[in-house]
């Protein structure tokens, strides 16, 4: 692969409630990019960000950050101001992409199937059912599952975090339909979508801890599904990716009920800025179709732009 970039700023950590698992994946894209023949330097972001940079003086920026600050488009306006190529989605479709409900009226439009739901104060959710169980509070501008419940049928209120003073995820959330069936995520690169992956796990739901702890969740590639589905989870990741915006890597959540009419498929959300850990999902699909890690790091550094 011709280089335009050799000398990379890998932005990492920040300090959202994704801090560690950012801190993994710029960990790790650091080391996969010096593997393959760049100047790889790791910046743990703080809010003098611009100075960091400006210390640096990259040819180009792997965005590594993951939630608040990072990977909402506030990072991503930074770097235009400072006209250095950046990684990853620009800043209207990162925005988009970390506000749920947002995020969701596109897809609406786009004719993409999403979980029926609404914004509440987190004070409302905390107060008694906002909708029929079992429904789902989640924050709306929060990725890696923080903060997120399932009201279930019987349960007397919701959880008692939810008026915590430590509570520092929004005062707004998002309560949605709880979806029930099988977990599915697809990864998109550029314009081609990887593969299905389903997601089981032992935990009550893939949370945070399914997510990122060791043994908390089994990735089944490709998912055994029947093709009919797996073409609808394609086809819907690349529309979804499309419809929002989205730049270099991606990936799309679904939740799959089998049992419904139709066999339908559900877009939960869209992470613009996937994990890059050693349980993270879009390498473990990208080396399926034989794109090593390395490889993966480098073709996202070369796609990097200003004004993505």
């Amino acid at each position: 692969m011709t280089k335009k970039y050799r000398r990379i700023a890998v932005l990492k950590g920040g300090w959202s409630p994704e801090r560690e698992v950012s801190l993994n994946s710029g960990a790790a894209a650091a080391g996969a990019l010096n593997e393959v023949g760049y100047d790889a330097v790791e910046i743990d972001a703080t809010p003098d960000l611009a100075q960091q940079l400006k210390d640096a003086k990259p040819d180009a920026v792997f965005n590594a950050l993951h939630g608040q600050w990072g990977e909402d488009g506030c990072v991503q306006g930074l770097l235009e101001l400072l006209e250095l190529p950046y990684t990853h989605s620009g800043v209207m479709a990162s925005a988009l992409a970390m506000d749920k409900q947002r995020a969701k009226a596109v897809f609406e439009d786009a004719n993409i199937p999403s979980p029926p739901g609404k914004i509440v104060s987190r004070a409302e959710a905390a107060g008694g059912a906002v909708m029929p169980a079992p429904y789902v509070i989640k924050p709306n501008a929060q990725g890696s599952s923080v903060g997120v419940f399932i009201i279930r049928d019987g349960d007397n209120r919701p959880p008692a975090e939810l008026t915590s003073a430590e509570w520092a995820l929004g005062d707004d959330v998002l309560v949605e339909k709880f979806i029930p069936g099988r977990e599915l995520t697809v990864a998109v690169m550029g314009e081609r979508a990887l593969c299905v992956t389903e997601i089981t796990t032992s935990l009550a739901f893939y949370d945070y801890e399914a997510k990122y702890a060791a043994g908390g969740s089994t990735h089944v590639l490709p998912a055994e599904i029947p093709p009919s589905v797996t073409d609808q989870c394609l086809d819907l990741a690349l529309r979804a990716h499309r419809a929002l915006g989205c730049r270099g890597l991606s990936r799309a959540d679904f939740r799959y009920d089998p049992d419904a009419d139709g066999e339908q498929v559900y877009c939960l959300e869209i992470n613009t800025q996937p994990g890059l850990t050693s349980t993270s999902l879009a390498p473990e699909q990208a080396a399926h179709l034989g794109v090593s890690f390395p490889e993966l790091c480098a073709w996202i550094v070369e796609d990097a732009s200003c004004q993505r």
